[in-house]
């Protein structure tokens, strides 16, 4: 006789008298009822028109914006920085408080590309730097929007608005920024930029 225990009989599938409670597992999932299909089409139908109406009402307010826009003068996706306008500029800034008083002189230097729309800024006596979007253009002057980047110390404003004109002499730009300090101060600053 040998020492190994005898064999245990397996149930066939399907078979009476096996211990497991699953019977016959599927491996797929089963239907789904059509009872509700009809009211879920006619709901999708409803929102898929509700929007299309939508979309033609917003799209002729936008047509007649875009069509108003274009009739008042040159908008800013439309500008970009002129030729005269592009080059590395350096020069010392005047910083004033609202009622006119003097607050720091500081140097900036602005460097912008012919064509492009951005361009960037660099306040070294502050230790700043920021990034430039071109936001418009009226006759000899650019508008730009300017957004930190870099201010270690926590010295210099989140944003600005830096207005650039042609200067007196050839090769000059006049500067001006305008921004609110941390604490609520309107802030003005001008000079001449080379």
């Amino acid at each position: 006789m040998s020492d190994a225990p005898a064999p245990v009989p397996v149930p066939k599938c399907g078979e009476s008298g096996s211990s497991s409670p699953v019977r016959q597992m599927s491996l797929w999932p089963p239907r789904r009822s059509t009872r509700h299909s009809g009211k879920r089409r006619r709901r999708g139908a409803a929102v898929i028109a509700a929007a299309a109406v939508l979309l033609a009402g917003t799209g002729g307010g936008v047509a007649v914006w875009a069509w108003r826009s274009a009739s008042e003068g040159s908008s800013t996706e439309e500008a970009s920085v002129p030729g005269p306008f592009a080059g590395t500029w350096s020069g010392r800034m005047s910083q004033e408080d609202a009622e006119g008083d003097h607050v720091i002189d500081w140097g900036t230097r602005v460097e912008l590309e012919a064509g492009a729309k951005r361009g960037s800024s660099e306040w070294y006596t502050l230790d700043c730097r920021g990034g430039l979007a071109l936001s418009g253009q009226e006759e000899d002057r650019l508008f730009f929007d300017y957004v930190e980047t870099y201010d270690p110390e926590d010295r210099c404003v989140d944003e600005a608005e830096l207005v650039l004109r042609a200067g007196e002499d050839e090769g000059e730009l006049e500067a001006k920024w305008s921004a609110t300090s941390q604490e609520g101060t309107s802030m003005t600053s001008t000079g001449t930029l080379r």
